[in-house]
């Protein structure tokens, strides 16, 4: 069985940061990803633009470079790739960690599989935790969500033009799959359960958006949510009344959630609020040597733009492990 100092499980852009976070103390930590290499942002839509700069997304002090104001979905994948590649960072791909169960003195043993379905075993002195959220979609709960027609994921407009498109979500993702949908020539209504348009909708979108709605080339149904998704129909209730659409397909962008039910087995206990527990200063969680880093430990600022602050997780975590003697200070290296 495999002993390995530290084990990251999640390949995504603040485990990368935290595995080269641990490489300047003189780690190297293996990385173990089910997917790959930063997964979530392959699965944001072709051509999206983060809505930060470069440089505030930069990891191991590597300048991001780009031509544009905001880097785009496609850069972003060759940079992070880029920085794997180049400093070395171990990592498993395309391998599921499946179990950690804490051991009598203080280590770690992990269970995984890989994409063939063979069992692999490890044994860690510390675990970081930087799986996201995005394998986990909130649901909606209702008839008929668990359709074909239905996806917690958009991807690109195009396979939707000419087809009558309902999006469940007032966020920016809503939002901007709406002007994209539009754009192609798709029929879309926009389903929110807010009274009014969100807070958090970005200031130089917004205008564009309630300007179409106005004109009714975009439906909106605000104080209103999906209560049953039939096959050429969803049905719509507002203040107990309902209403039926014709539809073909229903993007639900309603957000996601950590893996409770993971990290409920390696011992992590919940907030009220339903995140996981942990020290933000060290971000150690209640159980002594599993850390969180990234998106998991976001709460309630899971998306995309948590990249800014979750690459410095791994800065925190390799400073406490500094001060609580696993490994030598830099001073002493």
């Amino acid at each position: 069985m495999p002993d390995e100092r530290v084990i990251i499980i999640g390949a995504g852009p603040c485990g990368l940061a935290a595995a080269i976070e641990l490489q300047a103390i003189g780690l190297e930590p293996l990385i173990i990803e089910k997917r790959n290499v930063v997964h979530s942002i392959s699965q944001y839509p072709t051509y999206m633009n983060f809505f930060s700069t470069p440089v505030n997304l930069e990891i191991a002090d590597v300048p991001f470079t780009t031509a544009n104001e905001k880097p785009s979905r496609l850069e972003a994948l060759n940079y992070y790739r880029g920085i794997a590649l180049r400093r070395n960072v171990r990592i498993h791909a395309y391998e599921t960690v499946e179990a950690v169960e804490a051991q009598p003195d203080g280590s770690f043993l992990l269970s995984s599989r890989d994409r063939f379905g063979e069992a692999r075993h490890y044994r860690a002195g510390t675990v970081i935790v930087a799986t996201g959220y995005f394998d986990h979609p909130n649901v909606l709960g209702i008839p008929g969500e668990e359709m074909d027609k239905v996806t917690h994921f958009f991807r690109e407009a195009h396979p939707y033009t000419g087809m009558k498109v309902a999006i469940i979500g007032g966020s920016n993702s809503a939002i901007d799959a709406a002007l994209e949908l539009e754009r192609v020539g798709a029929a879309v209504t926009v389903v929110y359960r807010g009274e009014q348009y969100s807070p958090s909708i970005k200031p130089w979108v917004r205008p564009i958006f309630e300007g179409l709605v106005n004109k009714g080339r975009i439906g909106m149904r605000l104080g209103s949510r999906v209560v049953r998704i039939g096959p050429r129909s969803v049905t719509i209730e507002r203040a107990g009344e309902r209403e039926e659409l014709s539809n073909d397909f229903v993007l639900a962008l309603t957000g996601f959630h950590p893996d409770r039910a993971f990290l409920n087995a390696v011992g992590v206990t919940m907030e009220q609020e339903g995140f996981p527990t942990f020290d933000d200063e060290t971000m150690e969680s209640n159980v002594p040597g599993i850390y969180l880093a990234g998106v998991v430990a976001s709460r309630h600022e899971a998306n995309e733009i948590f990249i800014e602050s979750g690459r410095f997780h791994g800065r925190k975590i390799a400073a406490h492990l500094i001060r609580s003697g696993k490994v030598p200070s830099r001073s002493q290296a």
